[in-house]
């Protein structure tokens, strides 16, 4: 009986190593530090942030339904990035991942208690959702991680965009996610008729850190509140009256504006769209 023990210890811990390695070819180190790219909202700002990880590319529909059982996506593909996920779907999928590769839950998710923060009529969902401090599982970036690791980090060269000046170069946004490239004014007859939509992860040059996507293809969630961007390197707050949760980086039926690393987006944690995914992080 204890020899069996041993051996089913002893495989257990080997699939949990397998999917630790799988899942961290995925993944980029971070290296932390103050904010070099220059064009960062938080330029300047008195914030160092610690090393992290994040995802190379946006979860694929594969990721996602590999954890979730499910692909709620428009476009289907398995590498495509996955879309049409709230906020809530994101913070269960961190959770479902982590416990998959024998990780501890970033995220203490209570359904039954309504988040006094959430003063949204939109949002009928509004759960509480806490931190559990030193859990190495998987995580939606803050907002200054999302857009330091955008920027380049300590490699920056403080591009507008997530790896160059030249959007084209980077990003699939609405004038170059369809059949043929569209010029003028952005109108949504001309997006739909032209058969915009996401496109494979990593199809595009990745930024001085080796991620790709960070501007366009599909927006990503952050775990912040929207609240105000605080000038003195503070993590964004919750103000008054405020409703939606942070997201970044564009996507392919937005502008180019939404693609520049510094823009801000927010949104109720319960929406979802064709153009809403995420990227993951872990703590060192």
């Amino acid at each position: 009986m204890r020899k069996f023990a041993l051996s089913l210890f002893t495989a257990t811990l080997a699939t949990i190593t397998a999917w630790s390695q799988e899942s961290s070819a995925n993944f980029v180190l971070v290296e932390g530090g103050t904010f070099k790219n220059t064009k960062s909202n938080y330029s300047g700002a008195k914030l160092t942030l610690t090393s992290f990880f994040i995802g190379k590319s946006e979860v694929t529909q594969k990721e996602w339904s590999d954890v979730m059982s499910t692909n709620p996506s428009k476009f289907q593909g398995d590498n495509l990035p996955v879309e049409t996920v709230s906020w809530y779907d994101c913070i269960e999928y961190c959770n479902k991942r982590s416990l998959k590769e024998g990780l501890k839950p970033y995220y203490t998710i209570d359904k039954e208690k309504k988040d006094p923060n959430n003063q949204t009529v939109i949002d009928d969902i509004k759960w509480t959702v806490t931190i559990n401090i030193g859990a190495k599982g998987y995580r939606l970036p803050t907002e200054a991680e999302w857009e330091y690791a955008a920027g380049g980090g300590q490699m920056s060269k403080s591009y507008t965009y997530s790896g160059s000046d030249e959007i084209t170069k980077v990003a699939w946004y609405w004038q170059n996610s369809g059949d043929d490239e569209l010029t003028g004014l952005w109108n949504w007859p001309a997006v739909e008729q032209n058969h915009n939509k996401t496109k494979p992860v990593r199809g595009k040059e990745p930024n001085e850190l080796g991620l790709y996507d960070m501007s366009g293809n599909v927006r990503e969630w952050c775990w912040d509140w929207y609240g105000n961007l605080e000038k003195n390197g503070a993590a964004p707050q919750q103000s008054s009256g405020e409703t939606g949760r942070v997201w970044k980086g564009g996507g392919w039926i937005g502008g180019d504006f939404c693609c520049v690393s510094s823009f801000r987006g927010d949104h109720e944690a319960n929406g979802n769209g064709p153009d809403q995914g995420l990227r993951v992080c872990r703590d060192q």
